[in-house]
C-alpha cells in the first residue's frame, strides 16, 4: 500500500482517516476507499514547536472521535529516548483534516510518570480506558502494557495497572517488548492485540490478551494471554516482523480488516524499509480473531467489500 510504520485508521461519515509515524509531525490522510489509500490526499495537522518537550520522535498517532470532538493520541519527546511520553491534541471540527488542533498536553498519572508510548483508547461497559506501553526502568529494555481509567479524553484518573509483561519466549526476541496495544471487540468478547519482541527483529509478532466475560479491565488477573503469537512472519511470502496494527470495517460493514506494517526482507529492521499492508481476517469458533498469515506485497487481492 505505502511505505510507513505504526498505521492507524478510523472510519466516519463515509471517509477513512489514516495516520502513521512521520517522526517530526502528524499527518492525516483522507479517503473514501481503503484500497485507494496510496493516492489519498494528505494534510499536516500538527507540527510541534521546536525545542519543546514533544518536539522530537513523534510516533504512532491515533485519531479517535470522542464526545463530539476529534482527539489524536501520540508519542513524542524532547530528543533523548528516555523522554518519550504520550500526548493529546483536540479538534472540534467535523472533519479532522480541517479546523484547529489544540495541544491538550501530556496524558499520564503520577504513579506511572515514566517512558510511555503507543497510547490507545478502549471503551467498555460505559467506561473509557487508556492503554499504553511503558518502560519504568530506563536501564532495562523491558516494555510492559498498562491501563488506567479516563476521566475525560485528556485526563486519566485512579491508579495504573500493569496488565501484561513480556515473559514468553516469543515476546523477548531481541528484547522483552510488549507495545502497540489495540482494542478489538466482537460478539461480546473483548481483546487486546499487541506487538511483542523487538521491532528490529524478524520475529516481531502480534499477541492476544482476552478479557474474561464481565471482567474488570483494571484487574490483570482478568486478562488471559495467548501462549503463542496470533500473527507472525511468513518467510515464504516475504513478510517479516508484522506488527503495530489497527483494525477497520469494510465500507459496507460486512468484513473485518487488519492494517499493519511489515518488512519484505529478512533483516530490514525497524526503519524506513517497512511497508503498510492490509488484509481481511475472520473469527475462530471460540470467538477469537483469526488473522491468518501475513500476505506478500504486490499480490492481487479483492478490495474491501463495498468499494
Amino acid at each position: 500500500m505505502r511505505n510507513g510504520s505504526d498505521p492507524w485508521v478510523i472510519g466516519k461519515d463515509g471517509y477513512y482517516y489514516y495516520s502513521q509515524t512521520m517522526g517530526n509531525r502528524i499527518v492525516l490522510w483522507k479517503t473514501e476507499k481503503m484500497s485507494s489509500l496510496g493516492t489519498a490526499s494528505q494534510v499536516t495537522v500538527y507540527t510541534p514547536p521546536a525545542g519543546a518537550s514533544n518536539s522530537a520522535n513523534v510516533w504512532a498517532p491515533e485519531l479517535h472521535y470522542l464526545d463530539g470532538k476529534w482527539y489524536i493520541y501520540y508519542t513524542a519527546g524532547s530528543g533523548p529516548d528516555g523522554t518519550q511520553r504520550t500526548w493529546v491534541l483536540e479538534n472540534a471540527s467535523a472533519d479532522p483534516t480541517t479546523g484547529t488542533w489544540t495541544d491538550k498536553g501530556r496524558i499520564f498519572l503520577a504513579d506511572s510518570d515514566f517512558w510511555a508510548i503507543d497510547g490507545t483508547v478502549m471503551e467498555y461497559n460505559g467506561q473509557r480506558y487508556f492503554i499504553w506501553s511503558g518502560r519504568p526502568d530506563l536501564s532495562q529494555q523491558k516494555q510492559n502494557l498498562y491501563i488506567a481509567k479516563m476521566g475525560d479524553p485528556w485526563t486519566l484518573t485512579g491508579t495504573t495497572t500493569m496488565i501484561s509483561e513480556p515473559v514468553i519466549s516469543w515476546e523477548v526476541n531481541g528484547g522483552p517488548v510488549n507495545e502497540g496495544p489495540e482494542y478489538l471487540t466482537h460478539n461480546g468478547k473483548n481483546f487486546l492485540v499487541y506487538s511483542a519482541s523487538g521491532c528490529w527483529t524478524d520475529d516481531y509478532s502480534l499477541g492476544l490478551l482476552t478479557l474474561k466475560e464481565a471482567g474488570n479491565p483494571l484487574l490483570a488477573t482478568d486478562w488471559t494471554k495467548s501462549t503463542q503469537p496470533v500473527f507472525t512472519k511468513n518467510t515464504t511470502g516475504k513478510a517479516y516482523a508484522p506488527g503495530h496494527n489497527a483494525f477497520f470495517k469494510s465500507k459496507d460493514g460486512s468484513e473485518d480488516w487488519i492494517l499493519y506494517h511489515a518488512n519484505s526482507n529478512s533483516g530490514d529492521g525497524c526503519g524506513e524499509k517497512r511497508t503498510v499492508r492490509m488484509q481481511e481476517f475472520t473469527w475462530n469458533a471460540d470467538g477469537s480473531p483469526a488473522f491468518g498469515t501475513p500476505v506478500a506485497t504486490l499480490q492481487s487481492k479483492p478490495v474491501p467489500s463495498g468499494e
